[in-house]
């Protein structure tokens, strides 16, 4: 396959989820990240435990698991998969929010939409848990940084 071939298109032009069928079932794992952008007082109410909502970093790992486990409910064409881990990690910056995650899997198919689904959904929640203090807090570079496994091998995002 021609690598520029849009693989979720049938030979009508409509979208199709890809047959994974015959794909061997390796390992495959993804991290992904991405930032919430704020007021170094807003990032302050974080770090205290002050935050009007409660635990803001908590709410945010609960909400990026819960995210990656359904990225096939939200996301039209991803398969729905059993994942053997996901976990988050939140680097308070100085004026940001720092999110990473990792998901893992042994499967047909990818995990790099579960990966930037847990990043989406735990920057989401940041971002609604301290919007009664900000309203101009900025979401930011969601992106892939690595993934292993597959077909198409491992990639890791050159900076």
């Amino acid at each position: 396959m021609n690598p520029m071939e849009l693989t979720h298109v049938n030979e009508q032009g409509r979208a199709r989820m890809v047959d994974v069928t015959q794909k061997d079932v390796t390992f495959r794992e993804a991290q992904a990240e991405g930032r919430v952008r704020m007021s170094p007082e807003t990032l302050a109410l974080i770090r205290t435990g002050g935050a009007p909502k409660g635990d803001v970093l908590a709410a945010a790992q609960v909400a990026g698991i819960l995210a990656a486990k359904r990225t096939h409910e939200l996301i039209p064409m991803c398969h729905p998969l059993r994942l053997t881990a996901v976990d988050l990690t939140f680097t308070l910056e100085e004026a940001a929010v720092h999110i990473r995650s990792k998901v893992k899997c042994k499967g047909e198919t990818g995990v790099e939409m579960e990966a930037l689904t847990a990043v989406s959904a735990a920057a989401l929640t940041v971002y609604d848990m301290c919007k009664a203090v900000q309203r101009d807090m900025e979401i930011s570079d969601i992106r892939l940084c690595r993934k292993s496994g597959g077909k198409t091998g491992d990639y890791c995002k050159e900076w």
